[in-house]
């Protein structure tokens, strides 16, 4: 959309006598976009859309996995900032390496706010997934000044709904955010002679302990065995485990 003074200097032209052509051709801007402004001038109001939160009787989104995993995301790599028009971004950092976290990233948002845009913004090593919409304060209640380690973070309990219901689609947005599948190594003796053994594992690293918390509680609902590895990592190791992952959740691609 063109602000009101690209708006002016544009009109400015073809008041001069230019044609439409010509001025379209020199600005960039469509014929039809400056036959228009020729009978109105100001941008007209979007209607404003509905938020499921908002309404007299809240409900929760049309489309709760989404919700889920975008709602893991956002605890991992995730902020809602509000900005001048009074809107909020909301912004995932994802990196280039997984094109189809990006992807998914970007689905889910759109399944969340259909009516919204979303854009995606390159920075060094990453990229930004952002959308703008009024309502990303509603969905998402634990947006607040400062970073999320250094706050409390709860869930509230038509969210804790959702994940109860939707937890994999969770667990996946908090391990696509802050997480990963690695390759563990160690080495045992074998008739006196060192022997190496492979072993996959999960790992999830976030200095929250109450988003540690909100994910260590999903894999208890799921049955996933876990450990605390260290003061911010919590790791799946046990082999039924680890395949129970790898069914519903897989490497980051």
């Amino acid at each position: 959309m063109y602000d009101i003074e690209t708006r002016q200097r544009a009109l400015a032209l073809v008041d001069q006598g230019r044609s439409l052509s010509s001025v379209s051709k020199e600005t960039g801007i469509s014929r039809y976009a400056l036959r228009s402004w020729q009978t109105r001038i100001e941008p007209r109001a979007r209607p404003a859309s509905a938020c499921c939160r908002c309404g007299p009787v809240p409900r929760p989104p049309d489309d709760p996995a989404a919700y889920a995993y975008l709602l893991g995301l956002y605890l991992g790599d995730g902020c809602v900032s509000r900005q001048p028009s009074g809107t909020y971004a909301l912004r995932i950092a994802c990196a280039n390496a997984w094109p189809g976290l990006i992807t998914a990233c970007r689905n889910a948002m759109k399944g969340v706010r259909p009516e919204n845009s979303v854009c995606v913004v390159q920075k060094a090593g990453c990229v930004s997934v952002a959308g703008t919409s009024r309502h990303w304060a509603c969905l998402f209640p634990q947006h607040g000044p400062g970073k999320k380690h250094e706050r409390e973070i709860n869930l509230e309990p038509w969210q804790q709904q959702i994940v109860n219901t939707h937890p994999w689609a969770f667990v996946r947005g908090l391990v696509h955010s802050d997480g990963c599948r690695i390759t563990n190594w160690a080495t045992r003796p074998v008739r006196g002679r060192p022997k190496r053994y492979e072993y996959p594992r999960y790992f999830f690293t976030n200095k929250s302990a109450d988003i540690r918390r909100l994910y260590t509680d999903a894999l208890d609902r799921l049955g996933v065995s876990w450990k605390q590895a260290n003061a911010w990592n919590v790791s799946v190791a046990r082999k039924d485990s680890v395949a129970l992952m790898d069914a519903h959740i897989g490497p980051k691609c």
